[in-house]
């Protein structure tokens, strides 16, 4: 059995840096991942007025999440990227830094604007749904 989520492209679409769809397979596990925000250690917004330092934190701190579900960022199979903009340009220099950090594992994304995000001065926002095998016991309740 193949355990790893498929990244689907498409020649009759658009050339895109991202995948057009994820398969997760059958037996794994899906965890939804609550929007990973820019903050510290101490729940402070770090990097004001820095979209591509706020995204790559955003990132940063998505890995220590998905490391409670023992996955990493080869497991996440969708993400939402929410940029507080109306500027291209700022969603795309926030997007360039979350693509760097994921590499060649291009997953199925979303990016958008929006007007104003849930931390005062915070300027990114990633959600994202990951799956792992199946293991007993990951999360103890």
């Amino acid at each position: 059995m193949n355990n790893k989520i498929s990244l689907i492209r498409s020649q009759n679409l658009a050339s895109v840096d991202y995948a057009y769809a994820s398969r997760i397979p059958s037996g794994m596990d899906v965890f939804f991942l609550a929007g990973a925000c820019p903050l510290n250690r101490e729940g402070q917004v770090e990097y004001i007025g820095e979209y591509s330092l706020q995204a790559k934190l955003c990132v940063d701190n998505l890995r220590e999440a998905l490391k409670e579900c023992a996955a990493t960022l080869e497991n996440v199979a969708y993400t939402r990227v929410l940029v507080a903009s109306s500027n291209r340009s700022d969603l795309v220099t926030a997007w360039e830094a979350i693509r760097k950090e994921f590499g060649d594992h291009d997953v199925p994304s979303t990016l958008s604007g929006v007007t104003v995000l849930g931390y005062p001065n915070q300027l990114v926002e990633i959600e994202a749904v990951a799956a792992v095998e199946k293991i007993s016991n990951i999360i103890k309740l």
